[in-house]
Parts: structure tokens; C-alpha cells; sequence
């Protein structure tokens, strides 16, 4: 089978000159279909600029990225808009719901604008507030809820139009302990029970653990990957640290 993203080559540079800055360097890897990915490395490695090109908010200097057969470093705004609203699922920390609707309104709205029939938003908006426990909080707006259930509203927004990928950027970073808990043990049941892609951007150990393979990135560049395979949630955690210890990065946790 086909890799669901195929990265090849991707490089990013800021600057002209002498005043050039490669923030990404020769960056190649897969995600398979169902995968959930992890990236990691320190501060100012590149991590989030690889999520900006890959997630189309930002384009590369050169190099490739496929997406089932389109290839997304070579399309134009207009068609790479439709791409990004038809194919893409973003999870942020600063959750990015709009004040004046309410959490039901907030997950249906990319269902709304891809003109769904009102039954079928009906029905996939109660099955992705069931799997993120919000069922009851859909009629409220979002400053009456928590940040952690903020998190899984804009999670659920991003995964309501069955998108091909999910790309989230330190989705537990403005949560507490058990917030940022619930919110991975959510992420991981879609992608254990549902196949949902998943590649999360994250710095913290923990966050990390939930994911079934880990890249890390150090100076612009692919430095290692880890994979979980059999091991226990726990023993895939310390696995993590002591790569972090090696490589360089934070090693805080939520525990």
C-alpha cells in the first residue's frame, strides 16, 4: 500500500545571501495510513515550520509532498484552499473556536461549509462529541467551558469531516494533567479504533507516548526515529527520555 504522506527532499530556507537561514534541511520520511506520529526535538529545531509546510500554511523552498496522489508543494493557493478544507484536520493549542457559536456550531462548521446535509452533521457531530465526552456540554459557548474541553471541541472540529491527516501542534501545552489525559486517551482511541492519521508536534515526553513512532528533529534535520511496537505506554515514555537526554530537547512532562 501507498503511503498516505510521502515527504521527499523538503527543504525551507528564510533569507537571501549571506543572511540565509535553512530552517529545514534534505527532510524525507512516510506516514502510513492509521499511523500516529510523533515529532520532537529542541527549541528552534525546525519541528513547527515542518508542520506549517506539511499542514500548507507555509509552502517549502523545494522538495515534495505527497498526499495520497496530490502533490501539495506544487499546488497553487486556490486549489491547495480546497485541499486544505477537504482533506486536512488541524489541532492547535490556542483551540481557535469562534466566541459567538456554540460548541455544536463550532464542530459542525466545516460540515456547514462543505454543505452537508443537515442529518448527516446531525448524526457525525453526536458520534464525535460521544468519543470526546462532550455530549453536554453542545449547547453551551466557549466561555463557559473549561480549556481542556475547549481542546476536545476543537478536536472534534478537526476530525468531524473524516480529513486524511491530522496534524496537531502542541495540543496539550495551555493544559492541565488531566485535561491534556483525556484529551490524548480521546486522540489515541480514534486512532486505534477509527485508523484516523495523526502527526502531533510536541515537546513534552508525555504527549509523546500516546503516539506509536517518534521522529526527531534537530537542526533542521531528521536526527532519529523510535518506534513503540509492544512495549507499554509506560516503558515507550522512558524510552522518549532517554533519546530527548541524548539528542537534546525538553524533557517536562504533564505527569
Amino acid at each position: 500500500m501507498e503511503p498516505l504522506l510521502l515527504v521527499k527532499n523538503v527543504e525551507k530556507a528564510y533569507g537571501k545571501g549571506t543572511n540565509t537561514f535553512n530552517a529545514l534541511e534534505n527532510i524525507s520520511f512516510e506516514i502510513d495510513h492509521g499511523e500516529f506520529v510523533g515529532v520532537m526535538g529542541p527549541s528552534g529545531a525546525g519541528k513547527s515550520t515542518l508542520l506549517n509546510i506539511l499542514a500548507t500554511i507555509d509552502t517549502p523552498t523545494s522538495g515534495d509532498i505527497l498526499i495520497g496522489p496530490d502533490n501539495i508543494a506544487k499546488m497553487d493557493e486556490e486549489k491547495l484552499a480546497d485541499f486544505r478544507r477537504d482533506h486536512l484536520g488541524f489541532i492547535f493549542q490556542d483551540y481557535n473556536l469562534l466566541d459567538s457559536l456554540t460548541v455544536r456550531e463550532n464542530i459542525l462548521l466545516p460540515l456547514a461549509i462543505a454543505k452537508k446535509k443537515p442529518a448527516v452533521i446531525k448524526e457525525r457531530v453526536e458520534e464525535i462529541a460521544a468519543t470526546f465526552g462532550i455530549s453536554n456540554l453542545l449547547d453551551k459557548y466557549p466561555y463557559q467551558i473549561s480549556g481542556g474541553q475547549k481542546q476536545r471541541t476543537a478536536a472534534s472540529r478537526a476530525l468531524i469531516s473524516k480529513p486524511k491527516i491530522i496534524f496537531a501542534d502542541e495540543p496539550t501545552g495551555a493544559l492541565d494533567s488531566k485535561s491534556a489525559t483525556d484529551l490524548l486517551e480521546s486522540m489515541s482511541a480514534l486512532n486505534e479504533k477509527h485508523e484516523a492519521t495523526i502527526m502531533m508536534v510536541t515537546h513534552d515526553a508525555y504527549a509523546a507516548s500516546f503516539c506509536r513512532r517518534i521522529l526527531f528533529i534537530r537542526d533542521g534535520r531528521l536526527s532519529k526515529e523510535i518506534l513503540r511496537g509492544r512495549k507499554t505506554r509506560k516503558e515507550f515514555f522512558q524510552m522518549i527520555l532517554d533519546e530527548l537526554s541524548q539528542v537534546g530537547g525538553e524533557t517536562n512532562d504533564v505527569i
